[in-house]
């Protein structure tokens, strides 16, 4: 068997085919760089939420959530620089008339779409701005959040008061995200709409640098739960020139799309930047009294910042493959297989009755109904023959594949398929479910 990874046109037709992933107002001609996810799609991204957040606070004791507002005061803004360093060059054909981020043409002084004469670069901030109350005015302005971060920042006092936490300690946060991007080519890689997975992680002035090391080993472990493979990942580390206003030292970790290396998560040491800024600018005491120290600091912060449409992204680029079959010329057959590791897949095990007959179809609906209530994700199918429901399933990566068939009734025993091994075990019926459960985990 021969396997060829699949690149970004034939994924994005897979998407919407199998439903994981739609334009979003597709029926009014899309809405540029806004996506919607399908039952497939919604079930991948929950997934890899789930265990993020399992990663980073169930396991933990060290490290709580929380969930802010979309919407904050515009001050917060002000503080953390948005409103003054959160811009893009820009530039603009005066032909065509269609507009480009300044590093994406890399200096040219014609349109590549049409050839026609660029203008200078101006900035563009990437915020969307809104207003809050009845009247549009600069009174009533406010933004939509561009990062989640800064609701944690805000609240950090809050929540360590009242969860009792000693430093260090984390506060992580999962949600919505706004930017109005120019360039969003590339499909989820890059929206004006998206989900952020990030944990800000304050400590002891004196200790950013060890728990930065210590942060930068944890969040590339957590891509080994997600299966991705080793050699789709690595690590870039900002430059003097690259490093944000608020960074003393930034790493990216990066996969290799199929448009090439890209970041899908930041970890970055942010010193005491924003806890000084909302300090000042709110007239509030955000210091931490160390009992053991005794003494008061302004926390240092050490952030990751994952996304979470780039990371359900990744998870596809990295599982999509074009398999053909061991033989010669025409009579060689492909399969398209999602490789999902069992822990992502949108559907855990798929359930089949052999032929589409009550007396098999009944038990084999008991079987589905019991792992559905055993917390695994299940489908059920009676439509055609096994090996176009194996292909179906294959395509879509469910890793597993029940068969009850006639001699079931008598065995008490099913068939269970390996979608990447393609062996197929008999299994007893009173243990499937432990069966599946070690081999999701192994």
């Amino acid at each position: 068997m021969t396997t060829k990874q699949l690149g970004l046109d034939a994924l994005v037709s897979m998407c919407k085919r199998r439903g994981f992933i739609f334009q979003s107002s597709e029926i009014y001609g899309g809405f540029a760089a806004c996506w919607d996810y399908g039952p497939l799609g919604v079930e991948l991204k929950n997934r890899v939420k789930e265990l993020w957040w399992d990663f980073m606070v169930r396991r933990r004791e060290d490290v709580v959530g929380m969930d802010g507002s979309i919407l904050m005061h515009p001050d917060i803004w002000v503080a953390s620089g948005h409103v003054e360093s959160f811009h893009d060059p820009l530039v603009d054909c005066k032909e065509c008339k269609k507009r480009f981020r300044a590093d994406m043409v890399e200096g040219a002084k014609v349109c590549p779409e049409c050839g026609g004469e660029l203008t200078e670069p101006r900035q563009f901030n990437l915020m969307f701005k809104t207003h809050v109350g009845p009247v549009e005015d600069d009174a009533s302005i406010a933004y939509l959040r561009p990062e989640t971060a800064q609701a944690i920042y805000v609240n950090y006092k809050n929540i360590q008061q009242a969860s009792r936490m000693k430093l260090p300690f984390g506060i992580a946060q999962a949600g919505k995200a706004f930017r109005n991007e120019v360039t969003t080519k590339r499909f989820t890689f890059r929206s004006r709409e998206f989900d952020q997975m990030e944990m800000q992680y304050f400590v002891p002035p004196d200790e950013d640098e060890k728990w930065f090391d210590y942060w930068l080993e944890q969040r590339q472990k957590f891509y080994q739960l997600l299966g991705i493979s080793a050699e789709k990942l690595r690590l870039s580390e900002h430059g003097p020139n690259e490093l944000a206003h608020y960074a003393k030292k930034a790493f990216d970790i990066q996969f290799e799309f199929p448009f090439g290396w890209q970041e899908i998560e930041g970890i970055h040491n942010r010193t005491d930047f924003d806890l000084t800024q909302h300090a000042k600018h709110s007239g509030k005491d955000l210091t931490y009294f160390d009992e053991q120290r005794k003494q008061k600091y302004l926390p240092k912060v050490v952030e990751t910042s994952a996304g979470l449409d780039r990371t359900v992204l990744a998870v596809l680029c990295d599982a999509f493959k074009e398999e053909k079959e061991s033989g010669e010329g025409h009579k060689r057959e492909t399969r398209y297989v999602l490789r999902f590791h069992p822990r992502v897949a949108p559907v855990t095990v798929a359930v089949f009755p052999l032929l589409k007959k009550d007396v098999l179809i009944e038990p084999a609906r008991k079987i589905e109904e019991q792992l559905r209530k055993a917390s695994l994700r299940t489908f059920f199918d009676i439509t055609g023959s096994i090996g176009k429901r194996y292909r179906r399933m294959d395509e879509i990566g469910t890793p597993f594949c029940i068969t009850f068939d006639f001699d079931s009734l008598e065995d008490q025993a099913v068939t269970v398929r390996d979608r990447d091994t393609l062996q197929q075990d008999r299994i007893g019926i009173d243990k499937v479910r432990d069966y599946l459960l070690e081999k999701i985990e192994a």
